[in-house]
């Protein structure tokens, strides 16, 4: 049995997870379920080491005010978010994989300020002794409504769902709700245990990818997408891509 797998993040991490799980086989269905729109900051006072940035969409929303912080090597949360940076004219020094906490824990014992700049909605962190935390907001993500079609896909069978965020957790399940979507027949395929956490339960199945990185997640999926051998092929495919890569 085949089942289709159901992305939802924004763009442009949205076209990038489908063209990633084409090559792995699986079919896609769904639409982004937010749009970013940017939102008016200040330039924050005081001295910084690093920008810490845990999104591409920093970097596509975050204004003019980037170009006085051009200066700052980024910490970016993953490859995505890197290249954003690159592309923006900025210097990636650390490219993280697991999480913006994990990148501070991999700096635990070093003296440094760094300027968070995210979306309205960001997950807390726990700087180490010695390191500073600056945020500020650049942007904003804009909940979407499911479309019909997508809606009757997800009603007439079975469906992975892959959930990037705790905030597209919490709006899928909302929405499901609304349109009066069984839950019975769709599994969650979640990030991180927070995000899952978000989704509620009443699903088939709630599952977390092994690693919290977008190619963990697809290897995921693609075992549970495809079952019997070639659903194994695939599933061990994806794995090694995991492996090999990062989120």
């Amino acid at each position: 049995m085949t089942r289709p797998l159901a992305l939802l993040r924004p763009e442009p991490g949205w076209s990038a997870s489908a063209a990633r799980a084409r090559d792995l086989g699986m079919a896609i269905i769904g639409h982004p379920l937010f749009e970013a729109e940017p939102v008016s900051w200040e330039l924050p006072e005081g001295g910084f080491d690093a920008l810490l940035a845990g999104s591409a969409t920093v970097f596509a929303h975050g204004g003019s005010n980037l170009d006085r912080f051009r200066h700052l090597p980024v910490h970016a949360v993953g490859k995505a978010t890197a290249d954003a940076a690159n592309s923006a004219g900025f210097s990636v020094s650390k490219v993280g994989e697991g999480g913006l906490q994990a990148l501070l824990d991999g700096a635990a014992g070093e003296t440094r300020h760094y300027l968070r700049l995210g979306g309205a909605e960001r997950v807390s962190l726990t700087a180490h002794p010695g390191q500073r935390l600056t945020e500020v907001a650049v942007y904003r993500m804009r909940p979407i409504p499911l479309v019909p079609d997508f809606a009757r896909l997800l009603a007439s069978g079975p469906a992975v769902v892959g959930l990037h965020s705790a905030a597209a957790a919490r709006h899928f399940a909302c929405e499901v709700e609304r349109l009066h979507i069984p839950r019975t027949t769709l599994t969650v395929l979640a990030l991180g245990q927070r995000i899952a956490q978000a989704a509620g339960g009443g699903w088939a199945s709630v599952e977390i990818a092994d690693r919290p990185n977008e190619a963990a997640l697809l290897a995921k999926a693609a075992a549970l997408c495809k079952e019997g051998p070639q659903g194994r092929a695939t599933a061990a495919k994806a794995a090694n891509g995991s492996q090999n890569g990062s989120g």
